[in-house]
């Protein structure tokens, strides 16, 4: 039975219930106490002994649900098999031993099976959807469907009316085992099968192009977004922690401990001081480039524990301030009614950089990184590269994200080349991936070399 205990703690962790090997000792030591006899009471104790959160108690109470449930070949389920037509068709089936327990009906013998076989198949390690055709043959294979087919082939070769009669209830008794095999391994995929698909379909839609979403994967994007920035987040708080905590100054500590005989009563720490970042993003939001955008400032925004200061402007043909919306609202739906006043129309490059130099340019400085995402399409009006010069003289650093490849950078009535210049970092960004490497440059460039 541990294998049994140890099986379904690997699907609570499938199910991101956390177990950790102390708890699962504990879980352990519960099923001992209190056996598999009593449902209820098993279910209780390795509750107490797994789950820590509300969330983690309704994970595992479906979890146990679908583990124990072991609802295959239950009387009532399929319909009752036809009564044999002569006592002697058992005695002819025993040629297959599987054949054998169909036509004797033995559900608790076809469930043990069903068991043994899908554990020598490798059923519990199903990670895809794709895979479970494939499981159960092979799980059918172990439990000896080639035999009992073979030996179907050869009751229907023989000519036999008597034999006929009994290959054709065996292929009946063939079909159900079918169906209660897909039951099985379509459990199976629940219980281990439905994180990793989730993790995958993650994986796949952090490298799709933000420009061609549908809006049913909009949701799944902003979970996925808030997930990297969280992770970053931690990151580089960890790092702040500890450059305030400081690192242990031998030298100076050696050198103070002679005057005490060589004893370190006074240690002695380094400090090395983390800039916190400031950051002003300029975003083009016109039809183009307005879901990257979205994107682009939920990542910011959600960046705010390690961030010192975040200043966001929006544009496509006049530039405004956006901050006050977005700290004051939900950044979803703030963002969305950013786009909904100013987004989608004509771009005019020249004009977003005479309303900011006019009124903002004195919110850079030497710390301050200045993020500009958009195609850098002008429509063929004056571009203002002089404004731009402006901008990069004054920043800390001039970073351009581009949803468009490089090579449409000199085309039609892009300026991407001409801006270039006053770029220190100008690259392709139009996935998720892209845009976690590209901040997590920036906010490592904040740290001490």
């Amino acid at each position: 039975m541990q294998r049994t205990l140890e099986s379904f703690l690997r699907a609570l962790r499938a199910v991101d219930v956390r177990v950790s090997p102390a708890e699962a000792i504990d879980a352990h030591q519960a099923v001992r106490l209190v056996g598999y006899a009593d449902r209820e009471t098993l279910k209780d104790a390795l509750c107490a002994a797994t789950a820590k959160t509300a969330d983690e108690v309704v994970r595992f109470e479906t979890c146990f649900e679908t583990f124990f449930r072991r609802d295959e070949f239950k009387p009532g389920k399929a319909p009752p098999p036809k009564p044999d037509a002569s006592p002697s068709q058992g005695g002819q089936a025993s040629e297959s031993a599987l054949g054998q327990m169909l036509m004797e009906n033995d559900a608790a013998a076809l469930s043990q099976a069903m068991e043994e076989a899908a554990e020598r198949a490798g059923v519990a390690d199903i990670r895809l959807s794709s895979q479970r055709r494939l499981l159960t043959r092979r799980m059918l294979d172990e439990m000896g469907l080639k035999d009992l087919e073979a030996f179907i082939a050869r009751l229907q070769q023989a000519g036999d009316p008597q034999g006929a009669a009994l290959a054709q209830r065996l292929t009946e008794r063939r079909q159900a085992l079918f169906d209660e095999a897909n039951s099985y391994v379509e459990r199976q995929h629940d219980l281990y099968a439905g994180e990793s698909s989730q993790r995958l379909r993650e994986q796949i839609l952090a490298d799709e192009r933000l420009t061609g979403l549908d809006g049913h994967e909009i949701g799944t994007m902003q979970t996925l977004v808030r997930r990297m920035a969280k992770r970053l987040a931690a990151r580089y708080s960890h790092q702040q922690r500890r450059s305030k905590r400081g690192k242990l100054d031998v030298r100076r500590t050696l050198r103070r401990s002679m005057v005490h005989g060589g004893v370190p009563f006074d240690i002695v720490w380094k400090h090395e001081t983390i800039e916190k970042p400031k950051i002003v993003a300029i975003c083009d939001v016109s039809g183009s480039v307005a879901a990257a955008a979205r994107f682009l400032l939920l990542f910011l925004y959600s960046l705010h524990e390690v961030v010192e200061r975040l200043d966001a402007f929006a544009f496509s043909n006049r530039l405004v301030a956006v901050g006050d919306i977005l700290e004051d609202e939900q950044v979803e739906g703030a963002i969305a009614a950013v786009l909904a006043r100013i987004g989608m129309r004509s771009t005019d490059y020249g004009q977003a950089w005479e309303d900011f130099c006019a009124l903002h340019l004195d919110q850079l400085d030497r710390h301050t990184t200045v993020i500009i995402l958009g195609d850098a399409r002008s429509n063929y009006v004056n571009p203002r590269i002089d404004l731009m010069r402006q901008i990069h003289k004054r920043a800390r650093a001039v970073i351009w994200l581009n949803p468009e490849p490089e090579s449409f950078w000199s085309r039609g009535d892009s300026e991407m080349e001409r801006y270039r210049r006053f770029c220190h970092v100008a690259k392709t960004c139009n996935t998720l991936n892209e845009l976690e490497r590209i901040i997590d440059d920036v906010l490592r460039t904040y740290l001490p070399r």
